[in-house]
C-alpha cells in the first residue's frame, strides 16, 4: 500500500506521522508476518553466506573506544576530507586518473589526521588496522580478484572478437552499443549480484569491442557503470541489497519487489539517453590502435558467462560462481584452441632446463609470472591498497565522532517532518557516499541513522531500505574516486590493460564519465522527487498484515 493508492483521505506527506503509530515506532512490522526477529535471522544468514559484513557494524561503534581530537569531533573528518580535495585536484583539475596517486593522497591524509589527536596516537593507529580488517574491504577485494581473473581469461580466449562478430551479425553499431551495454551489464550485475564484478567483465570485454565498432569511449564506459548501478541496486544477492534490508528490519524479497518501480523509473530514461547520446557523440580516433577481427569462435564463452549467472542466481556464493566460470573458461580455451596454456598461466625462466618442456614454462630475458590469471588479479593491487586506506579513514571518522556529528545535525536540525526526514535520508546518504567511496561500507556506516530517522516518523522499513540502497548504489559508480569507477579504470591502465593492448583510445579519464552515468543520476533524482512528492511513501502501519503487499 502506498500513500497514493490506498485510498486514505488523510494527507500523510506533511509534517506529522500517521495516526495510530507513536513517533519512534520500531520496524518490527515490516517483515512478513510481523516478525522482525525471524526475518532478521534469515537475512543475516544470507548476509554471511553472500559475502557481506555484519549489519551491526555501524551500530556497535558507540561501545568502542573513541579517539579525541583537537578541534572536536569534526576534526576526525580531516583524513577523508583531505583525500576528497586531493582526488578532486588530481582527477578534476590536473585530469590525472588512476588509483596510484589517490593512494598517496589517502596516506598523507591519514598521517595528517594523526597530528590532531589528543594524547597518545596509539588508539588512532589501532583504528587504522581496525578499519583495514573490516569485512567490507575484503568483500570488494575478493570480487575484484576473482572477476579480474575470469574476465582476462575470457579476453585471451577471443570473447571480444566474438562480441564484434555478434554485433556485426545483429547490426549493432557504435551508436547503439552504449545502450546495449547498459542493458546487458545491468542484467549481468543483477544476476551475479556484484556491480564491481560486472564492471570488470564489461570493461575488459565489451568496452574494447564497442570502441572498435565506433562507440564513444566515455559514453560506453558510463553506460557500463550505469548497468552496474542497476544490478547493485536491484539484485537480491547484492551486498547493498542485503545490508539495506537487514539494517532496516525488512525482508529481502519484499525490498527487491518494492524498489522495482524506482529502478525502472530511472532505467527507462537512462536507456533513451544512451540511444540519443550514442548518435550525438563521436567515436574515438583509433589511428595506431590494434585492430581486432570478428571471430565467431569466441562466442563459446557465452557458456562461461552463463555458468556464472546461473550458479549465482541459484544461490551459490559469488566466489564459487565465478570460480566455476573460470574453470569453464579455461577448459573452453584449451578444448577449442582459443588460447594456449601459457596465455592463461606462464612461468618465465632465464635458461632452458628440464621443466621448460612444460606448456606453462617459457624461456625469456626476464624471469617472472604471467598469463591471464596473473594479470587479471594483480592489476587491482593499487586499488586494493586504496580500498583499505579509505575504509580505515572512514573508521577514524566513526571512532572520532565526526560521522555521528554530521548525522546528529541532520537528525535534530533538518529532519523536522516526514518530507524533510526523507530528504535528509537521500542527501545524507549522498554526503556519506561522497566521502566513503566503497558503497557497501558507506551503507553500513549510515544505516543505523537511516533507521533512527525513519522510525521517528514511522517510515516503513522497505522505504528506508530503498532510499539507503539507491544512493549508495548510484554514487558508488559516479564520483571519479569511487570504487566502481576506479575498478573499471584500472582495467584500462593496469599491467597488460586495454591501453597497453589497444592504445590510448581505450583509456578514459574517470572525471569525464561523471555527467554520463545516467542511471545513477536518474536514480538519485527519482528518490529526491519521491521524498518531495511522497511517491511510494509507506508507513509502518501500512505493512501490518501477514500477507505483505508488494507495492
Amino acid at each position: 500500500m502506498t500513500d497514493e493508492s490506498d485510498g486514505d483521505p488523510i494527507d500523510r506527506t506533511g509534517d506529522e506521522p500517521p495516526d495510530g503509530a507513536p513517533p519512534g515506532g520500531g520496524g518490527s512490522d515490516v517483515s512478513d508476518g510481523g516478525s522482525a526477529s525471524g526475518s532478521e535471522s534469515e537475512t543475516s544468514g544470507e548476509l554471511a553466506t553472500d559475502g557481506g559484513l555484519s549489519a551491526g557494524t555501524g551500530a556497535e561503534t558507540d561501545a568502542e573506544p573513541r579517539i579525541t581530537f583537537y578541534g572536536g569531533k569534526w576534526a576526525s573528518t580531516i583524513p577523508l576530507a583531505f583525500f576528497i580535495v586531493w582526488a578532486i585536484f588530481q582527477s578534476g583539475i590536473l585530469r590525472v586518473g588512476g588509483s596510484d596517486g589517490l593512494v598517496i593522497g589517502a596516506l598523507i591524509g591519514t598521517i595528517l589526521g594523526m597530528f590532531f589527536v589528543r594524547g597518545s596516537w596509539k588508539t588512532y593507529a589501532d583504528t587504522i588496522f581496525e578499519g583495514m580488517t573490516q569485512r567490507v574491504a575484503a568483500t570488494a577485494i575478493v570480487a575484484w580478484l576473482w572477476a579480474g581473473m575470469f574476465a582476462d581469461t575470457l579476453q585471451v580466449g577471443g570473447f571480444v572478437n566474438g562480441l564484434i562478430f555478434a554485433a556485426d551479425a545483429l547490426n549493432v553499431g557504435g551508436a547503439t552499443f552504449p545502450a546495449a551495454a547498459f542493458v546487458l551489464c545491468g542484467l549481468l550485475a543483477t544476476g551475479i549480484g556484484t556491480g564491481y564484478g560486472a564492471t570488470i567483465a564489461f570493461v575488459t570485454l565489451f568496452f574494447p569491442a564497442g570502441v572498435l565498432l565506433g562507440a564513444n569511449p566515455v559514453l560506453l564506459f558510463a553506460a557500463i557503470l550505469s548497468g552496474a548501478v542497476f544490478g547493485d541496486n536491484l539484485a537480491p544477492v547484492s551486498d547493498t541489497t542485503i545490508v539495506s534490508a537487514v539494517t532496516q528490519d525488512a525482508d529481502i524479497g519484499g525490498v527487491v519487489a518494492s524498489r522495482f518501480k524506482y529502478a525502472i523509473a530511472a532505467a527507462v530514461p537512462a536507456f533513451v539517453a544512451y540511444l540519443v547520446m550514442g548518435s550525438v557523440l563521436p567515436g574515438a580516433s583509433l589511428e595506431g590502435a590494434a585492430e581486432l577481427d570478428a571471430a565467431a569462435a569466441g562466442l563459446v564463452h557465452l557458456i562461461s558467462m552463463g555458468v556464472v549467472i546461473v550458479t549465482a542466481v541459484a544461490g551459490r556464493h559469488i566466489v564459487e560462481a565465478i570460480s566455476w566460470g573460470i574453470v569453464v573458461a579455461v577448459a573452453s580455451n584449451l578444448l577449442f584452441g582459443l588460447s594456449s596454456v601459457s596465455d592463461i598461466l606462464v612461468f618465465t625462466v632465464s635458461e632452458a632446463g628440464t621443466f621448460t618442456a612444460l606448456p606453462f614454462v617459457a624461456v625469456g630475458e626476464t624471469t617472472g609470472v604471467g598469463g591471464s590469471l596473473y594479470t587479471g588479479a594483480t592489476g587491482f593491487f593499487p586499488l586494493i591498497v586504496l580500498t583499505l586506506l579509505i575504509v580505515s579513514m572512514a573508521q577514524i571518522m566513526i571512532r572520532g565522532g565526526g560521522f555521528e556529528a554530521i548525522l546528529e545535525f541532520l537528525l535534530n536540525s533538518v529532519a523536522t517532518n516526514v518530507r524533510r526526514a526523507e530528504l535528509t535520508m537521500v542527501l545524507g546518504t549522498a554526503t556519506i557516499n561522497g566521502m566513503i567511496t566503497i558503497n557497501t561500507a558507506a551503507e553500513i556506516a549510515i544505516a543505523p541513522y537511516i533507521a533512527r530517522i525513519g522510525e521517528k516518523f514511522n517510515i516503513n522499513g522497505y522505504r528506508r531500505a530503498n532510499i539507503l540502497d539507491a544512493n549508495t548504489s548510484a554514487l558508488g559508480y559516479i564520483f571519479p574516486w569511487a570504487g566502481g569507477v576506479l575498478v573499471g579504470y584500472q582495467v584500462m591502465v593496469g599491467p597488460g590493460g586495454l591501453g597497453a593492448e589497444y592504445g590510448d583510445a581505450m583509456v578514459v579519464n574517470p572525471i569525464e564519465v561523471v555527467p554520463y552515468v545516467f542511471h545513477g543520476w536518474f536514480l538519485v533524482i527519482v528518490f529526491l522527487i519521491a521524498a518531495i512528492t511522497g511517491f511510494g511513501r509507506e508507513y509502518i502501519p501500512d505493512r501490518t498484515s501477514e500477507e505483505v503487499s508488494r507495492a
